[in-house]
């Protein structure tokens, strides 16, 4: 594996048969941004916008054969986790990240539920992201519900994602953004908290149902940009443009919570 940035993002997560969030929504924001996108899959999931309908888990030697397979040969500039599902999961990813995967970038999302309100990370396995995945985090990138089952605080504004931030690094993450997106109002705070100090980005609320994959979407652009050798505050700011410009382009699929336009910028 180079030390040189080329961009090659590894994405672990499972798959969205609808195509606006999980693997799917990380493969098209990757590439969008410039960077190379491949494919740990944990689970085959049965959604559309009306929600998750039915859950596959892969295998746990699959999932750790592609991670192996894949750093070995292509290599790894990045990495981005998304839906785990299981304790054994959980466990198998870290230790294969670990083995694998070097001193790279991690992004870790701590996927628990879906849009459509379908559990994504059994109840007991918070703990094994807790003690397992959350050490491995370049950045960890909760909303604030996850926050709260994270950082055992009350995450309803700003102070709380401030209290919750502070426990997450505890836990040894190197950086955490505390998304307010779930958090009422007309505008919303995302809070990126580092070892160094606060940074704090606020956004006008869009009105909208267009939000499938938000946080997948996300958590994936700011993994191309690491990937690329960008600095993690620039890799947010960035990639927050990109995904507000992606869901005010939407293109209004489905019944329910609809998908992202994730190539918006490299469409004419």
């Amino acid at each position: 594996m180079t030390t040189e940035p080329k961009g090659r993002v590894l994405i672990v997560a499972g798959s969205d048969s609808g195509g606006g969030a999980g693997v799917q929504a990380d493969i098209k924001a990757v590439t969008a941004l410039g960077g190379f996108a491949m494919t740990a899959v944990t689970a085959i999931t049965v959604q559309n916008t009306m929600g998750v309908f039915d859950v596959h888990p892969i295998p746990l030697k699959v999932i750790r054969d592609q991670i192996s397979c894949v750093a070995s040969d292509l290599g790894v500039d990045a990495v981005k986790t998304g839906m785990l599902g299981s304790i054994e999961t959980v466990e198998t990813v870290a230790e294969a990240l670990e083995a694998y995967t070097g001193s790279v970038p991690r992004v870790i999302d701590p996927v628990m539920v879906a849009k459509g309100g379908h559990p994504l990370l059994e109840d007991k396995a918070v703990a094994a992201v807790k003690s397992l995945m959350i050490p491995l985090a370049g950045l960890l990138t909760p909303n604030a519900p996850e926050a709260e089952r994270l950082a055992d605080v009350s995450v309803d504004g700003i102070n709380g994602q401030r209290r919750a931030a502070e426990r997450l690094l505890r836990l040894g993450a190197d950086a955490v953004l505390v998304k307010g997106g779930h958090i009422p109002g007309a505008r919303f705070t995302d809070l990126l908290a580092t070892q160094k100090g606060e940074v704090f980005f606020e956004a006008e609320r869009i009105d909208t149902t267009s939000t499938h994959g938000t946080g997948c979407t996300l958590a994936s652009a700011i993994s191309a940009l690491l990937a690329q050798g960008v600095e993690l505050e620039e890799a947010v700011e960035r990639a927050r443009a990109y995904l507000v410009e992606a869901i005010k382009q939407a293109p209004g699929f489905g019944k329910g919570h609809g998908p992202l336009n994730h190539a918006w910028p490299v469409q004419k």
